[in-house]
């Protein structure tokens, strides 16, 4: 089944005629995303690349019937293009835009999740079901289809675990960066009970990192409601204290949000915690070998 995206995927790129967006969309589009419309005001009617161009998202939801959003516009824009996807009808939308004030995305989490939309990132690398379509910025060529599934507030952590599962010939049913701002539009807990629910999903790797508490949340909703096996990995055990490391969400507060202290309540709720990528890979080997 994999989640998120798959071979019913739909998608309508918001900015596709802009420099990024037109490039990563045909990245997606080459992979096998079915990419059926993009949206630049002002372009309706026109083609670029053999992708009709619609003014609007609910043009092009009328036109091509398309259920997924990427949005690839400015972060002045993207929250605007965010509530445009969701009022057009679409059920999926993939923020990759990045910048985008807080405040503003406390108001559209709050706007989406009484609908039931589904919200990833803004600030996130996407999505990816190998095999079956990806949306978004993640290096498809890296990772193989099988059954671990992957979700990470850090695009480029994600890409190195994933390589890491390659290497070992272990495959992923879904990739899932869900961006590491402090307001994002699924969390841990969203993806984790979706992979919960995926009878092609067996193993699930959590990918955290310094700041927050989301990772703790997490820990304690895998150990009250999954099944599966649970590893994870946590970024920042080096990062010196007192300073502001990576995403805007890294923020720690005494304590509370370090690496050591998130591993510590990680495992005390029965999810092994690797210190690198590769421990986490082979510990990743090491629970397939006994399914």
């Amino acid at each position: 089944m994999a989640i998120i995206v798959d071979t019913t995927t739909k998608l309508v790129v918001q900015g596709l005629t802009g420099r990024e967006g037109s490039f990563h969309a045909g990245r997606n589009r080459a992979y096998g995303t079915q990419l059926v419309a993009g949206v630049t005001p002002g372009k309706g009617g026109t083609e670029h690349e053999g992708t009709p161009v619609f003014d609007t998202v609910a043009d092009a939801v009328a036109a091509t019937g398309a259920n997924t959003s990427m949005v690839f516009v400015p972060a002045r824009f993207a929250t605007d293009a965010i509530y445009e996807a969701v009022d057009a009808g679409i059920g999926t939308v993939i923020c990759i835009a990045e910048g985008l004030p807080a405040h503003e995305m406390l108001r559209v989490y709050n706007y989406i999740r009484p609908k039931g939309i589904t919200l990833i990132g803004p600030n996130c690398p996407g999505v990816l079901s190998p095999g079956k379509a990806n949306v978004g910025i993640i290096p498809a060529e890296i990772f193989t289809a099988g059954k671990v599934g992957l979700v990470s507030r850090s695009g480029t952590l994600t890409y190195q675990i994933g390589h890491e599962l390659t290497q070992l010939g272990l495959g992923n049913s879904t990739i899932v960066g869900i961006g590491g701002d402090p307001v994002v539009g699924s969390s841990f807990i969203d993806v984790i009970s979706r992979f919960q629910n995926d009878p092609e999903t067996e193993i699930i790797v959590m990918v955290g990192e310094i700041g927050g508490d989301e990772e703790e949340k997490a820990a304690r909703f895998v150990q009250a409601n999954v099944t599966k096996p649970v590893l994870s990995y946590i970024a920042g055990f080096t990062a010196p204290p007192g300073k502001t490391m990576g995403h805007a969400g890294a923020i720690i507060s005494g304590s509370s949000g370090t690496a050591a202290a998130k591993k510590e309540v990680l495992e005390s709720c029965g999810i092994r915690v690797g210190t690198t990528p590769t421990e986490v890979a082979g510990l990743v080997a090491e629970v397939a070998k006994t399914l």
